[in-house]
């Protein structure tokens, strides 16, 4: 069994880890004493090292075990937290970040971490940190003695591991055992031992290694190492209860060399999964179990890592399922036979369970895109000497896999503009009558079938007169067309490839260097982005986003024998209104609707549908509504409330305007699905 086979596990959980890290480490910065988000952090920088060594990623296994003690120390009152250590903390922490994303990459992992390694090293051993960097750029040459006290089989880290365990009152033993000759299964029986074995132990070393032991590729016996504070006859005990093992023998591993004078310190043993061979019997590459055990009983709470593809298949098959489901519907209601209806009432009820499970399985909160923005704002303010207070509004808000996999970047770069181009200096702030710290708003919420992330500052804003400026010098319009531009027609101006308003590009950004790109990247995934600024008082990135659910409700609605579906979503609610309800506001149809003015949009004129016979004296509207605005669709009739499969239009009929897909109902006929938001912008 190759290690590969671990791989997707060991990436996902490092990264939450490391997130976890990052978190933790600004919440130490503002709550310095607060010897709890010490131990979070050690226990995250814990598991990460054993699992890192277990996978032979030995770079990632010493820097974090450096860096686990200098936390050790801070939570033994021996360090001190402040700014500049958690400046190097933090840059060893950005170290493990590359490391780990060059192994989802397909890297080996490796990068010189030597610099941060010994700035550790001397803040472990008292020195300040900025007498640690003072020391080592002095002595920059000078290589780190390699540690010679290891022993030839066990290598430094290995033999690390041992002596603090040792230190912290555990025992480590080398158990062989010894398999009957006649054992058919031998990669059964070593998963059986290590099952064993974990539940009161933790395995640093094997003997041949786990996956030649997965591939059977050893005679009788195997060497197993552990630490355990159990007794070696108890140890013994355990494992002959195995079946099919033969032979036993326990040894105590003999240390020399141990440190003196530390405190003993009760550490929680983390038995890492991927430590242990798989079952034989269970095999699937794609699909990734993961559980976390101690030496106490937790809850069993497992989780399944599945293919992102292979949810797109069951996805694609449920959708087709939908599609039978509503003509089986409609089969059953023209026959009118009960015994039919009640099995297709039966089974609707059911595959919408099925439904709710599927889609939610794809949905991630924005959390995981939106948690790592807090680090990156530190970071940056920090650099470009500015205060910045980062406020985040909806991280629960969730969205498809898939577009929360593309959206990170164009996220990334509108914040990094937001503080280096949107938010002033503080001495330019506090001369403007503004707070010295600037404030930047990352806000998502839904608003029928969309997601909206908006990035809000309180900064200089956007200079009109500075960009129309630029535009025309670039030739991206004439002196003629600037004179008729609305602001919103401006502002969208630096959308322009290479734009850029600032008077020297920093390495931080540029507004507008790169937004096209952003921009791009958006309207890829069906989305669009929109500007609203002020001058003086800040600016608004407004991203919109589809949430790419493929199956949605609707209410089908009929416009002259045409039939239209209408995100249930976005609709408030539906209404008779009488012809001479209607008024008229700045050459609009507008209707009084609980005490608010609300416009009319005619679907029948909008998609061009033709008349046919006279019309009623009242129509049928369809209140919907985009966050804080509204407006009423007039349709012909109502059909009633379905769940349909939404398809795209495909390629030939690409910025249909108001149309986001189209769905095929269950007698077979095609309907276009009204695209809402587009219609009340």
């Amino acid at each position: 069994m190759e290690m590969n086979q671990y791989l997707e596990v060991f990436i996902e959980e490092s990264k939450e880890h490391l997130q976890s890290c990052n978190e933790r480490l600004l919440d130490l910065e503002k709550n310095p004493e607060d010897l709890n988000i010490v131990n979070d952090i050690f226990r995250s920088a814990h598991t990460l090292k054993g699992m890192s060594a277990t996978m032979g990623y030995e770079d990632l296994a010493s820097l974090t075990h450096q860096m686990e003690n200098v936390l050790d120390a801070i939570r033994n009152h021996k360090l001190s937290v402040s700014p500049e250590l958690l400046d190097v903390v933090f840059q060893a922490t950005d170290d493990l970040e590359a490391m780990v994303f060059s192994i989802a990459d397909g890297g080996d992992g490796k990068r010189d971490v030597k610099e941060v390694v010994e700035k550790l090293k001397l803040i472990e051993k008292g020195e300040s940190p900025s007498k640690a960097t003072a020391k080592l750029e002095v002595a920059a040459t000078a290589t780190a003695p390699v540690s010679a006290k290891a022993k030839s089989n066990y290598d430094e880290f290995e033999y690390t591991v041992l002596q603090q365990s040792k230190e912290q009152g555990f025992e480590a033993f080398e158990i062989t055992i010894g398999l009957r000759e006649d054992c058919l299964l031998k990669a059964a029986r070593v998963y059986m031992v290590f099952e064993v074995l974990e539940k009161v132990a933790e395995v640093i070393k094997s003997t041949p290694s786990v996956d030649q032991l997965e591939e059977e590729q050893f005679d009788q016996e195997f060497t197993v190492s552990i630490v355990s504070k159990e007794s070696q006859e108890d140890l013994q005990k355990m494992v002959m209860k195995v079946s099919e093992v033969e032979k036993v023998e326990i040894a105590p591993i003999s240390l020399d060399g141990n440190r003196s004078n530390q405190e003993e310190v009760v550490e929680e043993v983390i038995v890492d999964e991927v430590a242990k061979p798989s079952n034989v019997e269970t095999s699937e590459e794609e699909k990734k179990v993961t559980t976390t055990s101690s030496t106490t009983k937790q809850p069993n709470n497992k989780t399944i890592r599945v293919n992102i593809e292979r949810l797109d298949i069951l996805l694609n098959l449920f959708e087709e399922l939908v599609i039978d489901r509503g003509r089986l519907e409609q089969i059953s209601n023209d026959l009118k036979n009960q015994e039919l209806h009640e099995t297709v009432e039966r089974m609707s009820r059911i595959t919408g369970d099925l439904q709710n499970i599927i889609l939610n399985m794809r949905m991630v909160p924005v959390e995981t895109v939106f948690n790592r923005f807090p680090r990156m704002v530190r970071q940056l303010a920090r650099d470009l000497g500015k205060k910045v207070n980062l406020e985040i509004i909806g991280a629960e808000t969730e969205l498809d896999r898939t577009v929360i996999d593309e959206i990170g970047d164009p996220l990334v770069h509108l914040i990094r503009n937001a503080l280096d181009h949107g938010l002033e200096t503080p001495e330019v702030r506090k001369a403007n009558g503004k707070n010295e710290e600037g404030s930047v708003v990352l806000k998502a919420f839904h608003s029928g079938n969309h997601v909206f992330i908006e990035i809000d500052d309180d900064g200089a804003g956007i200079n009109r007169r500075k960009v129309l400026e630029k535009a025309i010098k670039n030739g991206i319009i004439s002196e003629q067309t600037a004179a008729t531009l609305s602001d919103k027609e401006v502002f969208d101006l630096i959308f322009a490839s290479g734009f850029s308003t600032a008077d020297k590009i920093s390495d931080v950004s540029g507004r507008g260097v790169g937004l096209d790109v952003v921009k791009n990247t958006i309207e890829s995934l069906g989305g669009s982005i929109s500007i609203d600024s002020k001058e003086g008082k800040g600016s608004t990135f407004s991203i919109q986003l589809p949430l790419t659910l493929s199956i949605i409700s609707v209410m089908l609605v009929e416009i002259a024998k045409e039939k239209f579906a209408v995100p249930l979503s976005s609709i408030i609610e539906t209404a008779i209104v009488k012809k001479n309800e209607i008024l008229n506001a700045h050459n609009q149809k507008v209707i009084d609707f609980r005490g608010k003015v609300v416009p009319l949009l005619f679907l029948k004129d909008i998609f061009e549908v033709p008349s046919q016979g006279e019309e009623d004296d009242f129509y049928s509207v369809v209140i919907v509504r985009k966050g804080d605005k509204m407006a009423g669709l007039v349709v012909d009739s109502f059909i009633g409330q379905q769940e349909v499969v939404l398809k795209s239009l495909g390629n030939y009929l690409q910025n249909v305007f108001a149309i986001s897909g189209a769905t095929i109902l269950g007698d077979g006929q095609v309907a276009l699905i009204v695209d809402c938001n587009a219609l009340i912008k």
